[in-house]
């Protein structure tokens, strides 16, 4: 069983909310984190990427990078713009995309969840980005950003989320995205903390690193802690939890530096032999086992359809049956001589909100040789994949809407 915990949450005050709230650290890169903070001094970015307020070109792993995300956390709720709650709650998180709702718990769970593989992953950790997280948790004793878990869909748990939905929200705002989101504190965190007891296991979606983090963290602050009982906050990370039917994966789309030598025609008569492929004037891949091409033949940009064989796929193996897998295996590597997607500088990963324009325009303007417009990683794959305590490969899902910076902040124990 899954046993969450309500929390004394920081949270902005509400006719700020939308002022304070930001994309997710690792949405950004510091230059974009940088524009979009410009001007307002109470952007969550000033927490999750503070090198925005050092000179550009200032090593974002230095201890006052961390620091600063400490004091500018720290100036958030002595100015007012966040406060600290005095009770323990839960509350509930939804987000509108597009006409799509999903509603999420934001609660805490305790590591040794995460520890015993009851908190799933799919994905591997690299140790720089873990390492970056653990200080900046550390170092600002809370945990800023949420992580983003699913769970098979309950019905016990989904009554109360319809019953406390339809309260007043404790505040709702539409970002500059076109996603509203929307907050709203429990009735009744028990009848929550009981339903959870009927799942099972929950999935990281996004924040492998985070999550990783947590964990680390936790465990620092217990070597520090000689009186530690596995009570203190620090075990305890910050969530949201949403059932798996409401989730949205895009396509993670590839795109390559260069054609491994090879002329686009010969390309396309390597992939004739592994699969059919003609020319489509719909670059959008319509079910699993197929992708869309998109390099340039006779000097102009043209889309291909491709299709695996079907015969060829082996459904019962749930990471070589994923279509990412598929395109790695069997065209990234012996065509194009792309080696591990993790390390080769060739690949690079176009995250499928960004939209088939920019695939083709990274192509059109000759920066990448070649471009793949994939079908998106299902949810069921997803847990699939974590049930059989495998790893994806890399960049296999993109979920979205991403969850917003700033709206819920977990503060713990320093020794």
């Amino acid at each position: 069983m899954i046993k969450i915990y309500p929390f004394k949450a920081i949270l902005p005050q509400a006719d700020k909310a939308s002022q304070i709230a930001s994309e997710p650290y690792d949405v950004i890169n510091a230059e974009e984190a940088r524009e979009r903070a410009a001007g307002n001094e109470i952007s969550f970015l000033h927490v999750v990427r503070p090198e925005i307020d050092f000179p550009p070109g200032t090593d974002p792993y230095s201890s006052p990078i961390y620091e600063k995300a400490a004091s500018n956390l720290q100036s958030l709720i002595d100015d007012g713009h966040l406060h600290q709650e005095g009770s323990d709650s839960l509350f509930l998180y939804r987000q509108i995309f597009q006409g799509r709702e999903q509603y999420g718990i934001v609660c805490c769970y305790d590591v040794e969840q995460y520890r015993s593989d009851q908190i799933k992953k799919h994905e591997k950790t690299r140790p720089d980005k873990e390492d970056d997280r653990t200080r900046h948790l550390t170092t600002c004793s809370a945990h800023a950003e949420p992580v983003f878990l699913a769970f098979n869909d309950d019905p016990t748990i989904a009554e109360l989320i319809k019953s406390d939905s339809g309260s007043e929200p404790v505040f709702e705002f539409e970002a500059n995205d076109g996603v509203t989101h929307s907050v709203w504190r429990v009735a009744d965190p028990e009848a929550y903390v009981k339903g959870f007891t009927n799942v099972e296991s929950v999935y990281i979606a996004d924040g492998h690193h985070r999550t990783a983090a947590g964990e680390r963290a936790a465990t620092q602050r217990q070597s520090e802690n000689s009186s530690h009982t596995g009570q203190e906050e620090y075990n305890r990370v910050l969530s949201v939890m949403f059932p798996a039917s409401q989730l949205k994966i895009l396509a993670y789309n590839r795109v390559v530096n260069d054609l491994n030598g090879l002329e686009p025609q010969q390309v396309l008569d390597k992939l004739g032999e592994i699969g059919t492929i003609e020319p489509t004037s719909n670059p959008v891949p319509t079910e699993a086992g197929s992708l869309a091409v998109y390099l340039p033949v006779d000097g102009k940009g043209s889309w291909y359809a491709f299709k695996f064989a079907a015969d060829s796929i082996d459904h019962s193996d749930p990471i070589e049956s994923l279509d990412v897998a598929l395109l790695q295996s069997r065209i990234l590597t012996p065509i194009l001589g792309v080696g591990d997607p993790r390390t080769d500088q060739r690949i690079a990963f176009v995250g499928g909100i960004r939209g088939i324009e920019e695939l083709e325009r990274v192509v059109d303007s000759g920066k990448r040789a070649i471009a793949f417009s994939m079908y998106p990683t299902s949810i069921e794959q997803l847990i699939a994949v974590s049930d059989a305590g495998q790893i994806m490969p890399p960049k296999s899902t993109w979920f979205e809407p991403k969850l917003r910076s700033g709206l819920f902040v977990h503060r713990f124990e320093s020794y």
